[in-house]
């Protein structure tokens, strides 16, 4: 018997009308259709005008190590298995990368229906430089892992683009102010192809600012990448000099200054005792 076919298939960020006509046709025909949200496939099949022939399955991430092995069984039996997700592309910070996985493993077939990205959409409108640029998913929910992870990207000199909880935007774009500096260049990216849809650009300061008042709906934050510059030894020396003085022991001065600047912790550390000498 002849495998199954997953097929991974992106779906509309907010408004119908961008789904595909391979998508339209893989919701109708489908044997199994896996929906991170099922409630939310059925409305969008009502939305094409498609009746749902197929067996309709919750495949949300809490659900996800379980429910894989039966989809595997599906597609040994020769069955297609449609995988949506709420809204863009599956595996993209949204379940499908466990099936995926899988089925590699087992040399099962798997293919992309292609179509909606919050991720290229939001690059596309940010107006900022799109030729390189990386994902970052979404940013630590705790204030100093998400400074520490914004601190990975001080020295980024790619366009990053990430998505963030509306409740925690003001609390996020503070924080990339404190560790990035006001001047960075970001795009806020709400709502996309949705009604209330918002692209709002500017400075770090700025953006952080009009947030604080709340924000509502899905975000895509889009950050400018860094300036390439070269970095002063003496002026790391000095920083390191600086913490320590405030009570910080020399190591944990070293790591912090050596993360910022991107630099390698034993280069700056051994700069250091140096100067001192």
């Amino acid at each position: 018997m002849e495998p199954g076919t997953l097929l991974l298939a992106a779906t509309p960020l907010g408004d119908a009308r961008d789904a595909s006509a391979r998508l339209v046709d893989a919701l109708g025909t489908a044997d199994v259709v896996a929906a991170e949200d099922t409630r939310r496939v059925r409305a969008l099949a009502s939305a094409l005008g498609v009746t749902l022939t197929g067996r309709v399955v919750s495949y949300y991430e809490a659900v996800e190590s379980a429910r894989t092995p039966m989809l595997l069984d599906a597609l040994r039996e020769g069955r297609t298995v449609l995988l949506v997700t709420d809204a863009g592309m599956p595996s993209v910070s949204d379940p499908g990368y466990r099936l995926v996985s899988a089925c590699v493993a087992e040399q099962l077939p798997v293919t992309c229906l292609p179509g909606p990205s919050a991720v290229t959409t939001a690059l596309a409108v940010s107006g900022l430089p799109s030729d390189r640029f990386c994902f970052e998913g979404f940013p630590p929910r705790k204030p100093g892992e998400r400074r520490r992870w914004f601190g990975r990207l001080a020295t980024e000199e790619r366009t990053c683009v990430f998505f963030e909880a509306p409740h925690r935007l003001a609390d996020t774009l503070a924080d990339a102010v404190s560790v990035l500096g006001g001047d960075r260049r970001a795009a806020v990216c709400r709502e996309l192809t949705k009604t209330y849809e918002e692209i709002r650009r500017g400075t770090l300061d700025e953006l952080a600012a009009w947030a604080s008042d709340g924000v509502r709906g899905e975000i895509t934050v889009v950050l400018g990448g860094a300036e390439q510059a070269t970095t002063d030894p003496a002026e790391l020396v000095a920083q390191v000099e600086e913490r320590a003085a405030g009570g910080v022991r020399l190591k944990d001065a070293v790591a912090e200054v050596a993360e910022l600047a991107g630099v390698r912790k034993k280069e700056l550390y051994d700069a250091v005792l140096a100067a001192r000498r």
